[in-house]
């Protein structure tokens, strides 16, 4: 029972060896990865959500300006026909 116990040990200590090892793989796969889309996306002109919601919000500003704009221009030729 002695020699059991000793194989049952060794391939238990294997098991948990071979466990680390592939988790070691998956962090240096996962790692990998991350690094590669990291600097596919930095290859591209990708905006971050920040600076879209800024463009975004100038956008509606301006848009809200020259409607103004336009209903003042209006109301200026109408009194200028007067």
């Amino acid at each position: 029972m002695q020699t059991r116990n000793k194989i049952m040990e060794d391939i238990s200590q294997l098991m948990t060896n071979a466990m680390g090892v592939a988790q070691g793989a998956k962090n240096e796969a996962d790692t990998a990865m991350k690094s590669l889309l990291d600097r596919w996306l930095a290859d591209r002109d990708f905006v971050t959500r920040e600076e879209f919601d800024a463009v975004r919000a100038m956008a509606q500003k301006a848009r809200e300006e020259n409607d103004k704009l336009s209903a003042r221009l209006e109301a200026l030729e109408a009194a200028a026909k007067k």
